[in-house]
């Protein structure tokens, strides 16, 4: 059995204006950590015997998640484009929308499709290429929407589209 997973499909490039400024605020912060880190890895290299030296070894390990998290931001903010503009037609579900839907047993949740860097389920965040975000995409107010998650089949109608 070998370890090869195919690759995972790229997400989408759209994100919304909050979610990009976000993004920017992070790699800033990054960058200002990264300084602090480094100081603490010359400090704890200053130490001596760097294969016993559990200072060094964290630090160096948490420089390196770092660089790789602002690696992946400084590739993946100039590709993304920013949708700030809302659409036309506001009774149907484009991206950037607050949907709120009821379920079969009339319970009511509301999420808002966003872009994959800035998924966050419990604030209701979800992702562009999600299954249930493109079965909602193109939807207008008071349509059924049936989406499959695994074997369950769950049906939820639009009750309000907010932009």
């Amino acid at each position: 059995m070998s370890r090869w997973r195919p690759p995972r499909p790229k997400s989408s490039p759209y994100i919304t204006a909050e979610g990009y400024k976000t993004l920017e605020l992070e790699l800033k912060q990054l960058w200002d950590r990264r300084k602090h880190v480094t100081v603490a890895l010359s400090a704890a290299a200053a130490e001596g015997d760097r294969s016993e030296n559990a200072e060094y070894i964290y630090r160096k390990k948490e420089l390196r998640e770092i660089d790789r998290r602002i690696h992946y931001l400084q590739k993946r903010l100039p590709s993304l484009t920013v949708v700030s503009e809302k659409p036309g037609n506001r009774k149907q579900v484009f991206f950037g929308a607050w949907v709120t839907l009821e379920t079969m047993d009339g319970e009511e949740v509301t999420y808002r499709i966003v872009g994959a860097d800035e998924i966050d389920t419990s604030g209701g965040l979800i992702s562009l290429d999600s299954p249930l975000a493109a079965a909602l995409l193109k939807k207008n107010l008071d349509d059924e929407v049936v989406f499959h998650q695994g074997e369950q089949q769950n049906r939820y109608t639009i009750v309000a589209i907010k932009y």
